[in-house]
């Protein structure tokens, strides 16, 4: 049966998507994916340092998944996070973390403050003509800027399919949109071309319940600002389809981590 056309609009502006996550933290923290360790393996590698001992800025911390994977490779980190819902459930997850509510775009921390700064899903919020700047001010000379995304591994047939389907629940309008954000956010980091960023992808997969993959579907932006009745509709559908896929339950996810890292110019001291 057709899904029908969400009355939400497409175009629902990038502040209104940003706030949905306040009213589902908990669901985030408890659904969304975490990283690899070859993730990490490989930030060392391309920011020319070990994490153990860098004083580390996470922006758009969220509920603390990256942050808590960079306080055990011995980083020292102050957590960034702008909203109030995602900020309490970090910091019940992670009490003794700094925290502080703040905008890449603007951020509360001292010049020359960071050896290294991070983005876990969290670039594509900023502007890049202030956050480009901000990000040079706040690393120290020979500092790093990393920005990763978890991307769905679209040559997985089952993945190309469910993609299909929520592009069909979103519209071609929001699809289109999305498309165009996605390719805007790693080829086009930085406009200016002040900053120099190599690429890696790493692959990874977790196996899940059905109820974890599709509550992890439902916290995403795009879901929360539609209607919870027609989510809740489409997500009903998606079990179905998911069950025939997976019989016994459980849901083999892979992801491929897109990973971009900049060097700021200069000698560290």
């Amino acid at each position: 049966m057709a899904t029908p056309e969400p009355s939400a609009s497409p175009d629902a502006s990038d502040a209104v998507r940003a706030r949905s996550f306040d009213s589902a933290a908990a669901r985030y923290a408890a659904n969304r994916p975490s990283y690899p360790a070859a993730l990490l393996d490989t930030l060392e590698e391309l920011a020319g340092r070990p994490l153990s001992g860098a004083r580390t800025v996470d922006v758009g911390a969220g509920t603390g998944i990256a942050t808590a994977l960079l306080r055990a490779r011995g980083a020292d980190v102050l957590a960034v996070e702008p909203g109030a819902g995602m900020a309490a459930e970090f910091r019940r997850a992670l009490p003794h973390v700094p925290l502080v509510r703040g905008v890449g775009d603007a951020l509360p921390v001292a010049d020359a403050h960071a050896d290294l700064l991070t983005y876990a899903q969290a670039w594509h919020w900023t502007d890049p003509a202030r956050s480009v700047p901000e990000a040079l001010r706040v690393l120290r000379p020979g500092g790093a800027l990393a920005l990763w995304w978890n991307t769905e591994a679209l040559d997985v047939e089952w993945i190309a399919e469910a993609a299909e389907r929520t592009a069909r629940f979103l519209g071609p309008r929001f699809t289109a949109a999305e498309q165009r954000r996605a390719g805007e956010r790693t080829e086009r980091a930085d406009p200016s071309g002040r900053l120099d960023f190599a690429r890696r992808t790493v692959r990874w997969s977790r196996r899940v319940p059905v109820d974890v993959h599709l509550a992890n579907l439902g916290s995403h932006s795009a879901l929360l600002v539609r209607p919870e009745e027609q989510t809740a509709a489409f997500l009903a559908e998606e079990r179905a389809h998911l069950l025939v896929a997976f019989p016994d339950g459980t849901v083999e996810e892979t992801y491929d981590v897109r990973l971009l890292v900049a060097v700021k110019p200069g000698h560290r001291t």
